[in-house]
């Protein structure tokens, strides 16, 4: 089964943007595929960054609760028990891979865990640099070589919390894709999984002779081995550690 969906019409398709200064395409379930190769951006070094920040507040979620709030109006002073941090659940691991299949049939992964950090001139053309514990403006980041995308079948950029514990909703997190040429491509992962520990996040592969770019956002409750069933990798899964920070 394909990752893409045919997209119909022949009307240009309008993505949502923070602003017309933001230089930005973000990529939602409606429209939630943009071309690399219309872009003129499939070469050179492909920049994926994830960055995330806690949540201060849960206040605004409240919005779906107003008809519970007119039967029970001091419900609006009770703090919810996502607001009862404690420092362990703070501090929120979040850690960025990326699963891969070159045309050649090649297979596998790239992520911190059992130090599979990837290669960027030579197989996969994909590499991980920068491991951020707890979250800042850095963030992660991972390259993709686009100069061997005609090597590249498809590749799978994925999310998942180190430390086992659930905090999806505890954190805003974003994923970013900066070409070398055209905007630059959002994926929030703004939707609330309290439950999930992973989540397959962006999926690029060949389309009709195009690189093209697709929203997944599928959080799932397991780890890789979860999301390698969920779109047929077929690798094999062991428990794996990543290095200390020093």
């Amino acid at each position: 089964m394909g990752f893409f969906d045919g997209i119909m019409g022949s009307r240009a398709v309008q993505f949502q943007s923070g602003s017309a200064s933001s230089n930005a395409i973000e990529l939602t379930k409606r429209h939630s595929t943009v071309s690399l190769t219309k872009q003129g951006a499939v070469h050179g070094n492909l920049r994926v960054n994830l960055s995330w920040r806690m949540r201060t507040s849960d206040i605004g979620g409240r919005s779906g609760q107003s008809g519970q709030l007119f039967r029970h109006p001091f419900k609006l002073f009770k703090p919810d028990m996502v607001q009862a941090h404690t420092q362990g659940m703070v501090n929120v691991d979040l850690d960025m891979g990326c699963l891969y299949e070159l045309t050649d049939g090649t297979r596998g992964a790239v992520q911190p865990l059992g130090n599979l950090l990837g290669d960027l001139n030579d197989p996969p053309y994909v590499k991980l640099s920068g491991d951020d514990r707890f979250g800042s403006a850095s963030g992660e980041t991972l390259y993709i070589n686009l100069d061997h995308a005609d090597e590249i079948k498809r590749l799978l950029v994925f999310v998942y919390i180190y430390d086992q514990t659930p905090a999806f909703d505890r954190t805003h997190a974003m994923v970013t894709l900066f070409p070398v040429t055209g905007p630059r491509i959002e994926i929030p992962l703004d939707e609330r999984h309290p439950q999930a520990r992973s989540c397959a996040v962006v999926s690029l592969e060949k389309v009709k002779g195009e690189l093209v770019v697709r929203r997944e956002v599928k959080f799932v409750y397991g780890f890789q081995a979860e999301l390698d069933r969920l779109y047929g990798w077929g690798l094999q899964w062991g428990r794996g550690y990543k290095s200390t920070k020093s």
